[in-house]
């Protein structure tokens, strides 16, 4: 049995690359990934082409945007994931294997609410139970069907909302009751984050119920909205002035001061460059650069014009005092952030996205490094990372751990990073070729 996995999607850069990147193996064992854009703003389109075996755009609209996939579709059977969903290897081995002996045509998953709040659990154990009562699933669980069953039914009916309660009733007449499989699949839980979930249990069930009383779809969706994406991202860079003997001094003992400065620059000019195609994407909404020691440097201005990134300067007693004062600037006023370092050249804009799409459901988030500290911290709430912690240790990471365990703080770990410090590491960025270190002094030395 081979499944083709439709990916309808709108305005996701931030969660388009952690719904897909998981579905690589299944991709590699033969199965089929199609990711239909509804003309995004951002750069959904552009960050799902190379994780798709295909992804094109479609006339908006998740309906039709699933048709069109479906429409494409070369797998004996469908199965249809939103964006901000995550589909297990055991998930989908649990379908592969209970689907074709289980005498049904079609059916869906439990599903599981990643969010901050207790209360999602229930919700989710309710979603689950009265879809095993009613035989009607929702897009949140990830619908599977036969796509000759599918098209016999003509597809997902052509309404802006509750089409995947219409579909359930069709194949409810024309394929017999769901299967519904045990396996979780784990979806954003942005929707009850952001607007309270008592008030999204009672909407959606108030919707529901106008639907069933025979309301127009198009007046439910005008009164639902849009989800929106959640509070604002901003991308916080740290940065010292590129002054000689002050900056890279592990690498100035193999290469010199100067040197050791321009490449110092590179550095921070390549995580420039990412921030701003970041911001231009729609995968972070603000890009700060936190200077220190002041932020009144030629170099500071000179970035400043030439990025437009906004100049802040830091503020502390130590590395983590900074830290956590720059993250508060944004998350004290509503806004989720995500700070970066300028020491990893690999940091780039699908792993700022899956930084980003983190922090929909999770309290922070960390970009480990190879050796031992990381190079990437993102806050969605006041959360202490930092508190005595060593910083520019073999152990820093060891220790935000513990700190976050003790505090029962829920966190996520993207895959491993490395970055340059040593003459090593130096090395091993010119191995990058187009990125490799470019010959240039640094602008303190030019201005020298």
């Amino acid at each position: 049995m081979r499944v083709s996995i439709v990916v309808p999607a709108l305005d996701e850069a931030r969660e388009i690359v952690a719904t897909l990147a998981p579905l690589q193996p299944l991709r590699a064992a033969g199965h089929e990934v199609i990711a239909v854009d509804g003309g995004s703003a951002d750069a959904t389109l552009a960050l799902a082409a190379p994780l798709a075996d295909r992804a094109f755009a479609a006339r908006r609209g998740r309906a039709s945007q699933m048709n069109a996939g479906a429409a494409v579709a070369t797998g004996d059977v469908l199965l249809f994931l939103h964006a901000g969903s995550r589909l297990s290897a055991d998930g989908f081995a649990a379908l592969l294997r209970t689907l074709p002996r289980s005498g049904r045509r079609w059916g869906r998953f439990d599903v599981a609410i990643a969010g901050h709040h207790a209360i999602l659990g229930l919700v989710a154990a309710m979603m689950n139970a009265r879809s095993r009562l009613t035989g009607i699933a929702t897009g949140d669980q990830g619908i599977f069907v036969e796509r000759g069953l599918f098209a016999a039914v003509g597809g997902y009916p052509d309404q802006p909302l509750m089409e995947d309660i219409e579909l359930s009733r069709r194949l409810n007449r024309s394929g017999g009751r769901p299967l519904c499989l045990r396996a979780r699949l784990l979806t954003s839980g942005r929707r009850w984050e952001r607007r309270g979930p008592w008030s999204t249990i009672v909407a959606m069930w108030r919707w529901r119920f106008a639907y069933w009383r025979g309301a127009d779809p198009a007046g439910l969706a005008e009164e639902y909205g849009t989800a929106g994406r959640g509070p604002p991202v901003v991308l916080q860079i740290f940065a010292k002035n590129p002054a000689p003997g002050e900056v890279k001094t592990r690498l100035a003992s193999a290469v010199g001061d100067r040197e050791a400065a321009a490449l110092y620059a590179d550095l921070v000019e390549m995580t420039l460059e990412t921030a701003v195609a970041a911001r231009t994407r729609g995968i972070v909404d603000r890009v700060e650069l936190w200077c220190a020691p002041v932020a009144d440097a030629p170099a500071f201005a000179a970035w400043r014009e030439r990025y437009g990134v906004a100049l802040e300067t830091q503020t502390g007693a130590d590395l983590g005092a900074r830290m956590r004062n720059a993250l508060a600037t944004a998350v004290d006023h509503g806004s989720r952030a995500i700070l970066v370092g300028t020491d990893c050249p690999v940091l780039d804009l699908r792993y700022l996205a899956e930084a980003a799409a983190a922090l929909d459901d999770h309290d922070a988030v960390f970009g480990p490094v190879e050796d031992g500290g990381y190079a990437l911290v993102g806050l969605a709430r006041g959360v202490d990372c930092f508190s005595g912690v060593p910083w520019s240790a073999p152990d820093t990471m060891a220790a935000t751990r513990a700190l976050l365990c003790a505090q029962r703080v829920r966190w996520r770990e993207l895959p491993l990073l490395w970055d340059v410090d040593e003459p090593t590491d130096l090395l091993r960025w010119q191995e990058l070729g187009a990125r490799a270190p470019r010959t240039r002094a640094s602008p303190s030395a030019s201005a020298a």
